[in-house]
């Protein structure tokens, strides 16, 4: 009853078109997929089922759509390759098996909770990798369109470009202009009646088998059909460390290729997934893929982002999708065989160009120029490169320009009390005895959380000042201190020690004064554990009139 509950039908025409859509689009490449990875293609079908199924029925993202996607085929061709010389008739049961363990680590990390530190990322690289994902789109879908077969990945296509337009099918390009026709000039009253992309989809079919006398176009054509055979996991081991490894690769990967998904689907629908769930999904259904000869895969952007755009919003169109393409693997293969490729490509031309985020494209230079930049790298990195890589990169530099920013937030909030009389935030009888003995005491102000970025500052501004008699460091508005300021505190306070100087340390009662306590910096002679700034500037005074009380008194007399 929970699982009805959770799967919902309140969409129910829009996660049927979702689903049916998303099936279709996730057909040709579930077989592509397979082939690619060395399994057969039949085995990008099973990923695509088993998995596709179990992370919509139990996931945490509702209008995602999971299946075998490139950077996890990559990988798996790998471990087919390597396990299949070494062990030739096991090798292939063996990759499954890595198929299996990637899915244990995947649930291992659901478990943990470390959903939730991968998606926490700045809407730049968000923007760039979503813009990056829609040139990919557009630019793999132009053979497709002019009535080529998809001749590999971003740089071969553009390689090759020339060729397609010179040698373009006259029929194909008619289709994929009446998709993109139907799909942009399709009314809204009409979309929420029938999806465009569905009515593209029948359309351009039927339209095709109409004009089929003047010219053919590529079809999808016939695909395997049969039910599955459960793989037993077979372990060896010679191999366990890359079975090991492989594994924790596939999980990984699995997991951020799946998060980034379910980020692109949270911007697209406005919602907000489950990460540390999706993950527990994700696992279970790679679990499942391996289980039964099946590819492993993720949340596949490509097939989400179609889901929702023909109107898919609760785990039912994901399920939906599975089960589409369970009935084309058992049999029902003739009634999509007529579907032309252009027709496809039309539709996922309109997809591409949906979620380039242009809003962001044309307001970014407006809001920063890093911001800028940053974006277009992972733009670039995601067509050129890959995903993960461009995430990696993008979320890297924009934790470097965020230290950077709060290194230099925290470093204005440290400052040396050089003039009294200027220091607004002090009382005036603070005012008056540091002016009084000014020289002798130093008054150190930090304000703000300090981090490792402010450990630096804290020792330059430090080293500069010299003579004096007693330190006074105020944190009493420091929240909190991390580690590295922390050990620079330390630092700080043993070398003021050192030369016999007293240190007084303002602190009110928080995470500052428990770690510092820690430390034992109280327990170091001359140095004061106090809560009141002005209780600790009267203790200083008390200190130096002791020390040498004659000089203090001519200086308050006014005498050289």
């Amino acid at each position: 009853m929970q699982l009805l509950n959770k799967i919902g039908f309140e969409n129910l025409r829009g996660d049927l078109f979702g689903g049916l859509t998303a099936a279709i689009v996730a057909l040709p490449l579930a077989l592509a997929f397979g082939v690619a990875s060395g399994a057969g293609a039949i085995a990008g079908l099973y990923g695509a089922i088993f998995l596709g199924f179990f992370a919509s029925l139990l996931g945490g993202t509702p209008s995602q759509v999971s299946g075998p996607t490139a950077p996890m085929t990559v990988i798996m061709t790998t471990v087919i390759t390597m396990l299949a010389i070494s062990h030739p008739d096991e090798g292939l049961a063996m990759a499954f098996t890595v198929v299996m363990i990637g899915g244990v680590f995947q649930i291992l990390f659901g478990l943990l909770k470390l959903g939730q530190y991968m998606t926490l990322m700045p809407y730049t690289v968000i923007s760039g990798f979503m813009s990056g994902i829609g040139v990919i789109i557009i630019l793999l879908q132009i053979p497709p369109f002019l009535g080529h077969a998809v001749s590999g990945g971003v740089l071969a296509t553009l390689q090759q470009f020339p060729m397609y337009l010179s040698h373009a099918n006259g029929i194909a390009v008619i289709l994929g202009l009446l998709t993109l026709i139907v799909v942009f000039a399709a009314p809204p009253g009409l979309n929420r009646v029938l999806p465009a992309p569905l009515v593209a989809l029948v359309l351009g079919t039927i339209v095709s088998l109409v004009i089929v006398q003047y010219g053919d176009v590529p079809r999808i054509g016939s695909i395997p059909t049969g039910l599955p055979r459960m793989q037993i996991p077979t372990f060896a081991l010679s191999e366990w460390n890359i079975m090991l490894g492989y594994g924790l690769m596939l999980g990984v990967l699995g997991s951020i290729d799946s998060l980034l998904t379910s980020l692109v689907a949270d911007n697209i629908t406005r919602t907000q997934h489950q990460s540390d769930k999706e993950l527990l999904a994700q696992g279970i259904g790679n679990c499942l893929a391996g289980l039964f000869g099946g590819l492993p895969g993720a949340g596949a952007t490509m097939r989400t982002v179609t889901n929702v755009q023909a109107g898919g919003r609760t785990p039912l169109s994901g399920i939906v999708h599975a089960l589409t393409l369970l009935v084309i693997t058992l049999g029902a293969g003739t009634l999509t065989t007529r579907i032309p490729h252009a027709v496809l490509a039309g539709l996922l031309l309109k997809v591409g160009f949906d979620i380039i985020d242009w809003s962001f494209i044309r307001r970014a230079h407006r809001l920063s120029f890093k911001a800028t930049g940053l974006m277009y790298l992972v733009l670039l990195l995601t067509v050129f490169v890959d995903l993960v890589t461009a995430v990696v990169v993008g979320v890297f530099i924009a934790n470097i320009l965020t230290v950077k920013r709060l290194t230099d937030l925290q470093s204005s909030n440290i400052q040396a009390i050089s003039d009294p009389a200027s220091a607004t935030h002090l009382s005036r009888i603070e005012q008056d005895l540091l002016t009084q003995f000014q020289g002798d005491i130093l008054l150190f102000q930090f304000g703000g959380a300090l981090s490792f970025g402010a450990a630096k500052t804290m020792t330059q501004r430090m080293t500069i000042v010299k003579n004096y008699q007693v330190l006074v460091l105020d944190l009493k508005e420091v929240p909190s201190i991390g580690v590295t300021a922390a050990l620079a505190m330390e630092t700080i306070v043993a070398d003021a020690v050192k030369f016999q100087r007293h240190v007084f340390l303002v602190m009110a009662p928080g995470q500052p004064r428990q770690r510092l306590k820690k430390l034992d910096l109280h327990r170091l002679p001359q140095v004061y554990l106090l809560e009141n700034r002005d209780e600790a500037l009267q203790m200083a005074v008390t200190l130096l009139k002791e020390r040498s009380p004659s000089c203090y008194i001519r200086r308050r007399d006014g005498e050289p």
